[in-house]
């Protein structure tokens, strides 16, 4: 192996950067054998590359890596947070500006949830700002069928248990009824599949309406629904601090 193959990023890394798929999306693409280096198909991830190699993808070359970017997007519902979808639903990427660079998303809203969704052409940065370690507060307004009291609220704070599955801190504000819905604002900071929706279902309500408002630093605000948006650099660069508690502001 040359020096430059033991210096350098690995190979997923590079793939992620250069906004082809996360890494572990990328390390399936190895295993399935289509990536290749300077015209060697790879067999493992563990391999480093540096500026100078050719890496290819299915047999066509990958660009360099652009600068990082990442945008705002206000999903509506009735939209699947894939690249493709077996079942033929309409998706997030069928509906974005035509001039946006390939991206992937910051972690996903199922199809009948709304709101804020990040997008970014860095497959590595998606990964870091979707890691509970990021510490960064996801903020949503769920509209549920049901009645609750703050006190059960309250008791979200100290984690749940649900079907085996443990969720962490969650800071949990009644803010109105409505007939027979009621408006409760959720901040979390892991971020589970479907975990807003699964923890209230727990508490007996029946979630009809969900919004992501907030993710860290970056919040919805007035974009309109379908809307993309690019972040401030700055922006990006407080995201990226030391984690944040729930329900900071």
């Amino acid at each position: 192996m040359s020096d430059d193959s033991k210096s350098g990023e690995r190979i997923a890394k590079a793939l992620a950067r250069a906004g082809v798929c996360s890494r572990r999306d990328a390390e399936k693409l190895i295993a399935a054998g289509r990536v290749s280096v300077n015209g060697q198909t790879l067999a493992s991830p563990a391999r480093n590359v540096t500026a100078k190699d050719v890496i290819a993808v299915d047999g066509r070359r990958i660009r360099a890596a652009a600068p990082t970017r990442l945008w705002r997007y206000h999903k509506p519902p009735g939209l699947v947070t894939t690249h493709r979808d077996p079942q033929g639903r309409r998706t997030v990427f069928e509906t974005l500006p035509a001039a946006l660079p390939r991206v992937i998303s910051v972690g996903r809203l199922d199809l009948n949830s709304e709101g804020l969704l990040l997008l970014t052409n860095d497959g590595a940065l998606a990964r870091r700002l979707e890691l509970p370690s990021s510490g960064l507060v996801r903020r949503y307004r769920a509209r549920a069928f049901g009645a609750v009291t703050q006190a059960e609220l309250d008791a979200l704070a100290h984690g749940v248990e649900i079907a085996g599955v443990r969720y962490g801190a969650i800071a949990a504000e009644l803010e109105r009824k409505q007939g027979g819905n009621c408006w409760i604002s959720v901040s979390l900071s892991e971020g589970k599949n479907r975990e807003v929706r699964r923890v209230l279902e727990a508490l007996g309500l029946k979630v009809n309406r969900l919004i992501r408002t907030a993710y860290g630093p970056f919040v919805l605000g007035t974009l309109k629904p379908g809307a993309v948006e690019e972040a401030p650099k700055k922006l990006l660069e407080r995201a990226l601090k030391p984690p944040e508690k729930p329900g900071a502001t």
